[in-house]
């Protein structure tokens, strides 16, 4: 049987638990049909995470009890998400792909060919947890405000190795390279960057990390260039 995995928060994982977390009690209760005896793994956002067993779960409150604490998994390379924002569900399949493959942080970027300048934060937060659970990490990515590009590059250029992942580039930096700052991917929008933006990043010289010969969604582009620097 499958074990499932649940984001408790601030929850301190103790020997006895009482959950009155109201939709999660529903889920465990009306959806997933759990009774008492059954096995589940919590994590908090402190990293910690262990095996429960449910002995109790009525309307509104569930108890459990823990069997024994589990060894934590969380990414081992600080790999932060610079991505413009786009249309439709594609922010989500962004967000939900790159938390599985390992992303820490995502910062969505509004670019001079961005149409859509707002992200709906309860949602993308919401899809980053239900990410985690299910790849088995035990964090959850940190998502940013949305910002302007060239204050993005600003803020972050000396504090993280930023990269800009683009179609046939030649490619100026090893993903592979070991160094002490976290690294950072810049995807373009879906009408790709202005020549204002290339001008931008051959002033903060940053380097260019080639994601292959044909022209991908910016969607796809953000998957592959994470799963080519993880």
């Amino acid at each position: 049987m499958k074990l499932h995995r649940f984001y408790v928060g601030k929850i301190n994982l103790e020997a006895t638990l009482e959950i009155i977390d109201k939709q999660l009690v529903r889920q465990w209760d009306k959806v997933l049909r759990f009774r008492a005896g059954q096995e589940l793994s919590l994590f908090n956002r402190d990293g910690q995470e262990a095996l429960f067993k449910l002995t109790n779960l009525s309307k509104n409150i569930a108890n459990l009890t823990k069997i024994k604490d589990q060894k934590p998994q969380s990414p081992s390379k600080d790999v932060w998400l610079f991505w413009s924002l786009l249309k439709r569900d594609n922010n989500e399949l962004i967000l939900q792909k790159c938390t599985e493959l390992g992303v820490t942080n995502f910062v969505p970027i509004i670019s001079e060919r961005t149409i859509k300048k707002d992200l709906n934060f309860e949602r993308a937060e919401k899809i980053v947890i239900e990410a985690a659970e299910q790849s088995g990490r035990a964090d959850i990515p940190k998502i940013f405000s949305p910002s302007r590009l060239e204050k993005a590059i600003d803020q972050y250029k000396d504090k993280i190795t930023l990269c800009v992942c683009e179609q046939f580039a030649p490619t100026n930096h090893n993903p592979t390279t070991i160094n002490h700052k976290p690294r950072g991917l810049v995807i373009g929008p879906e009408g790709g960057w202005t020549d204002g933006e290339v001008e931008l990043f051959e002033k903060y010289r940053l380097p260019k990390i080639n994601i292959g010969q044909f022209t991908l969604r910016a969607e796809t582009a953000a998957i592959v260039a994470v799963s080519k620097l993880l």
